[in-house]
């Protein structure tokens, strides 16, 4: 395990090097980040979950009639990658309590203003899978680790939200909606699966979306099948077009809007590897007017880009999964800084994952990373 630990650390930091080649971008001024740097995903430097509060810029002010500051609606978001509480993730729930899965991570996680994921798994105790590759279950009881986590909205728009049919995910959202969890990306018809949640924090009205595009299964299954239509449950399928339309309409209804995509090429050895639907759904989805766009699919951390006054982060990665080693089991939190006019500034956790489950990786745990991990700058 130790080995596999190492491994891990030294492709994150890898990865947390690499050189942007996105090219300029005529609006990128308008998304700043504490300390700009050409690097992917370097903002600011790593930080530990005791330095985990200082990270949110000070407000952004404008004077009253009176001449006093007034703060203006900012919150704080945090986005994980993909989350599949079944197999032995799910058994440690069963065992030792829903409070297992995050406690690694929880005290970076209670520092967000409003939390999102990725759920890769249906939530259900039914027991007829539909046939393909894998299919992906968690006990009902995993809700509750969700809900202790504090996350708002999760997306089901992945090819693992109908492996047990429309009923498993029709469970999935019971069992989260107990706990007033959000979904997106998926629904009982095409407008449900196409609907945004609309959630409102300090002042900011915040629009999610989700969406799904993975090719099909060498089993032959083809996760398209699943597209709701009119009158049948099913999944939001990125199309460009419909993208667009939905975050046009969105924006009417908020001040930000933020597209959770499942997409790209699974457990490719270069984070870099963006396939070309992955880059034209999530630069369509800004250029329609959202601020930000979370990946998730690839299993594995990709590179984030500045793109026209937005924020894309390609993919996550893994973030409860367990049966994967290496490069996939280096993953972040990523923190960002959202006001009315998009993303202000952003930066990040870094987390591994042991026994598929994760922790924020501090300089008493890993040495390896020893002077990364400060707070930030003033």
């Amino acid at each position: 395990m130790m080995k596999n630990r190492s491994v891990a650390v030294c492709l994150i930091l890898i990865f947390l090097g690499l050189a942007a080649c996105t090219g300029t971008d005529p609006k990128a001024s308008s998304v700043t980040s504490a300390t700009p740097t050409p690097f992917l995903l370097s903002p600011s430097p790593i930080v530990s979950p005791t330095s985990a509060s200082t990270l949110p810029p000070t407000p952004l002010v404008h004077p009253n009639p009176a001449g006093s500051a007034i703060p203006l609606p900012q919150v704080t978001l945090e986005a994980v990658g993909d989350i599949m509480l079944g197999r032995t993730v799910g058994q440690q729930v069963l065992a030792k309590g829903p409070q297992i899965v995050f406690a690694g991570v929880k005290s970076s996680l209670d520092t967000a203003d409003i939390l999102v994921g990725n759920l890769e798994c249906a939530l259900t105790d039914r027991s007829q899978p539909v046939q393909k590759s894998f299919d992906l279950k968690a006990p009902p009881q995993a809700a509750q680790a969700l809900s202790l986590a504090g996350f708002a909205v999760l997306s089901q728009a992945n090819n693992h939200a109908m492996d047990f049919g429309a009923a498993g995910l029709a469970d999935t959202q019971k069992y989260l909606s107990q706990y007033g969890i959000a979904t997106v990306g998926a629904g009982l018809n095409a407008t449900a699966a196409h609907a945004p949640v609309i959630i409102q924090r300090n002042g900011l009205r915040m629009a999610f979306l989700g969406y799904v595009d993975v090719a099909p299964e060498k089993s032959g299954f083809d996760a398209r099948t699943w597209t709701a239509t009119a009158t049948s449950p099913g999944v939001a399928w990125a199309d460009p077009d419909q993208i667009k339309a939905d975050v046009q309409a969105a924006r009417l209804q908020a001040d930000v809007v933020i597209v959770l995509l499942h997409g790209g090429i699974e457990i490719t050895d270069v984070i870099n590897n963006i396939s070309a639907n992955q880059r034209q759904e999530a630069q369509t989805a800004i250029d329609a007017g959202a601020a930000l766009v979370i990946g998730a699919h690839p299993h594995v951390l990709q590179q984030i880009e500045r793109y026209h006054g937005g924020l894309i982060a390609y993919s996550l990665g893994n973030f409860v999964f367990d049966q994967y080693a290496g490069i996939a089991n280096a993953t972040i939190i990523l923190r960002v800084v959202l006001g009315r006019n998009g993303v202000q500034s952003y930066d990040y956790v870094p987390v591994l994952i042991d026994n598929g489950l994760p922790h924020v990786i501090t300089a008493q745990e890993v040495p390896a990373i020893g002077t990364l991990v400060a707070p930030p700058k003033p």
